[in-house]
């Protein structure tokens, strides 16, 4: 460590953090990469704070050398975020994973950054309350606001900006604020708590999150249902969504997709063509409604193959499939990479963004599955490519670009919900044109040392 131009940095913080402060190879390397197929670079240490305060004390000590601080949850970002690509200390708060309080009646709930989803819903269970927002991975509340994280739920219960009522967070000079409260809407001052939310590390760590609730619902009923052609199952969710169904989950998978979920699901055995999976919500009458509602509609689009879960049992797995989508892709070609990427366009353009990347993949000459959040106009690929092949990778970034690109000219967005990172940056002009000018200056003025996750989502000189 004596030849990093942080050493002293890390000696100050081995005096604050003891033990909790590492330089292992091994936590170096965990901490220097996530799921995305971008190259990894390794901090000069890794960081285990416990407290709120003790995230602002290791803040203050690397911002006198100005020493970048990189956020880290549990590493499942899609797109180099968490990867500190100009050294530094990586804060990871897996420690700070205590559910603070649970308010039953203003339905929300006080957790730390390090309380993962699945932990948060255990812990509610008793309570007859629900937090929704399903990315799929077992993330870190933390790591969903920052990366504004959505899932298969989000079609009617939102996303993380629509589930995050206040934050405490450590600014760039290691001072302690405060946004947002419990209450259910303000129209008091700048809406700092969603400035906050999806800014990717790059204004402030988060150590305090307060998330609104749902109540379980007492009937719950999931199903596929197969489709001649992916027009029909797009055309159906809009007149479903038109028609006021209010659809718990939606999920597109393409027939390449299908035949993947076969391979990795033995027992699934689905007809391989473009496929809906559904969930809907409600009592017994209104989910049964919904339902008929649904089929009624499907008819029309040449629905088929219905096949229903109403079994916990049956539910978990279904969803436990689809939330396996990727290793289900990777089904198709055993041994290879994924290069996933994603865009988001407005729903009624969503049948013509499909045919015309399918396209694209068909040029690329690459395996590359669809699936996504229906409901919402969003998709993912995953791109299939042979590991350390430099001429695929190539040819997925053509494709990848191909892709976001069009979502752009569709009116769209060049991602939906994996967030910029360092994958989607160069995108961003493009998107947002003078806007993303003002993006820098909020940056600058917020973190002048740039020292928040720095190399991500915006430029600062």
């Amino acid at each position: 460590m004596s030849e990093s131009p942080f050493a002293t940095t890390v000696d100050a913080l081995r005096a604050l953090l003891g033990d909790r402060l590492s330089t292992g190879s091994s936590i170096l390397e965990m901490h220097g990469r996530d799921e995305a197929y971008t190259a990894p670079a390794l901090p000069d240490a890794v960081a285990f704070p416990e407290t709120t305060q003790e995230v602002s004390d290791i803040v203050k000590i690397c911002a006198k050398s100005g020493c970048p601080v990189i956020p880290f949850g549990v590493g499942t970002s899609l797109e180099g975020h968490i990867i500190p690509i100009h050294g530094g200390i990586s804060i990871d708060t897996s420690r700070m994973n205590n559910i603070l309080e649970v308010h039953e009646q203003d339905l929300n709930a006080v957790v730390q950054p390090g309380v993962t989803r699945t932990q948060l819903n255990e812990e509610l269970r008793a309570t007859g309350l629900m937090f929704t927002v399903d990315p799929g991975a077992d993330a870190t509340m933390g790591g969903m606001a920052a990366t504004r994280a959505s899932g298969t739920n989000s079609v009617r219960y939102g996303t993380m900006r629509e589930n995050v009522l206040a934050l405490e967070v450590v600014l760039p000079d290691g001072q302690i604020i405060k946004t947002g409260s419990q209450a259910r809407k303000s129209a008091s001052g700048y809406d700092l708590t969603h400035l906050i939310i999806g800014s990717e590390g790059t204004l402030g760590i988060i150590t305090k999150l307060t998330v609104r609730l749902f109540g379980q619902p007492e009937t719950i009923l999931s199903a596929t249902c197969a489709f001649e052609t992916i027009g029909g199952a797009v055309d159906a969710v809009i007149l479903a969504i038109q028609s006021g169904i209010p659809l718990a989950r939606v999920e597109l998978l393409d027939d390449v997709q299908m035949k993947g979920m076969n391979i990795h699901n033995l027992d699934m055995n689905l007809p391989e063509k473009p496929h809906l999976f559904l969930e809907f919500h409600g009592s017994e009458a209104g989910a049964a409604e919904q339902v008929g509602m649904f089929r009624d509609i499907s008819d029309e689009f040449g629905g088929s193959d219905f096949q229903w879960a109403t079994k916990a049992e049956d539910r978990n797995k279904l969803w436990k499939a689809r939330h396996e989508a990727y290793y289900a892709a990777k089904a198709l070609r055993p041994g290879s990479d994924g290069f996933v990427t994603d865009c988001c366009v407005p729903i009624s353009k969503l049948a013509e963004c499909i045919a015309r990347t399918k396209k694209e993949i068909e040029k690329s000459g690459l395996i590359a599955p669809i699936l996504g959040h229906v409901g919402d106009g969003n998709f993912h690929l995953v791109i299939l490519i042979e590991s350390g092949n430099v001429a695929e990778l190539k040819a997925a970034e053509t494709l990848a670009e191909a892709v976001n690109l069009l979502a752009l000219e569709l009116g769209g967005t060049v991602t939906g919900e994996h967030g910029v990172g360092v994958g989607k940056k160069k995108y961003m002009k493009s998107e947002h044109g003078a806007a993303y000018s003002l993006m820098s200056t909020i940056k600058r003025a917020i973190d002048p040392q740039n020292i928040m996750n720095p190399g991500k989502t915006v430029t600062i000189d």
